[in-house]
């Protein structure tokens, strides 16, 4: 068994938890705590690797991450 690090995002709002994982994409998930939606999206992110590593393509793994706050005017 390999394994693999990500980057993840949680962003929330009124109704609960986002989960999105950048360096994959199209995986992402919802729930309505915390602790659910960091459950939530290991289970996308495994689900995500193990349909890659079938279909036989490259699961590659950013050398570095930088997350920051941009305020723009309107």
């Amino acid at each position: 068994m390999s394994g693999y690090r990500f980057s993840v995002i949680i962003e929330k709002d009124k109704d609960g938890y986002f989960a999105i994982c950048p360096e994959l994409q199209g995986c992402y998930t919802q729930g309505d705590t915390y602790e659910e939606v960091m459950e939530n999206i290991k289970d996308a992110i495994r689900l995500h690797i193990q349909d890659r590593i079938e279909n036989g393509d490259e699961i590659s793994q950013p050398e570095s991450v930088s997350l920051t706050s941009l305020e723009v005017a309107v």
